[in-house]
């Protein structure tokens, strides 16, 4: 069973069936999701927000690049992480100038808080709650909710959301196009909109059981 049907229980079955089948993802299905497409708008907020977006690029969490137009992957891939837990990754990656750029998450379902926590990054500095719910038309709303900081053996906070951001996330199925729909912002509760992007893709599921070595954070984190 995914990780996004233990979480949101009989409401998975509300989701358009392509949507489904891109949240049913996991390890019992074998099948992995890669999407490619094309980003219209990637968008930052004001100047001041670019350092903050720059330390983000450091680990993949967020980053300070803009444009249209912008060829797009995401990945997908089940696997079980080094404490036994069924873990999905959602990968990103585009290219605005000559480098890539790229937003590492992986994601685990808690027995604990009964939700998915959203783990950011490379190394999984970042632990964040997440918040999900059908929409009448059959899309999938994602709000993140609480974070909480991780290093190293010793070190773990909860992280003050003056300093970071809440995103909000909306895909939808278009079934006239056959393309899925991506909408994202992130937002600051004192300084505002910091960072968004929308853009649609076309999804091949490939047959797997495991993810590729470069799309696995380089640490992982025991703690939820």
């Amino acid at each position: 069973m995914s990780i996004f049907r233990r979480a949101l229980g009989a409401d998975f079955d509300r989701l358009h069936p392509m949507l489904q089948r891109r949240f049913g993802v996991s390890l019992d299905a074998g099948y992995a999701c890669v999407g490619r497409g094309t980003m219209s708008s990637i968008r930052r907020g004001p100047w001041w927000t670019v350092p903050f977006l720059q330390v983000g690029r450091l680990r993949n969490i967020l980053i300070p690049d803009v444009g249209s137009s912008v060829p797009f992957t995401i990945e997908n891939y089940p696997y079980r992480d080094p404490f036994g837990r069924e873990t999905v990754t959602f990968v990103r990656e585009y290219r605005v100038r000559e480098r890539p750029s790229r937003f590492d998450a992986t994601m685990v379902y808690s027995d604990r808080s009964r939700r998915v926590i959203d783990y950011l990054g490379t190394h999984q500095h970042l632990a964040v709650d997440l918040d999900l719910t059908v929409e009448p038309d059959g899309s999938l709303l994602l709000r993140s909710e609480a974070q909480r900081f991780y290093e190293g053996p010793l070190v773990g906070f909860r992280f003050p959301m003056l300093f970071s951001g809440r995103a909000e996330l909306r895909e939808r199925f278009d079934d006239a196009t056959g393309l899925f729909h991506i909408h994202l912002e992130v937002r600051n509760s004192v300084f505002g909109f910091l960072f968004g992007y929308e853009g649609s893709f076309a999804c091949e599921f490939p047959p797997a059981v495991d993810a590729p070595e470069h799309l696995k954070p380089r640490r992982h984190e025991r703690r939820e």
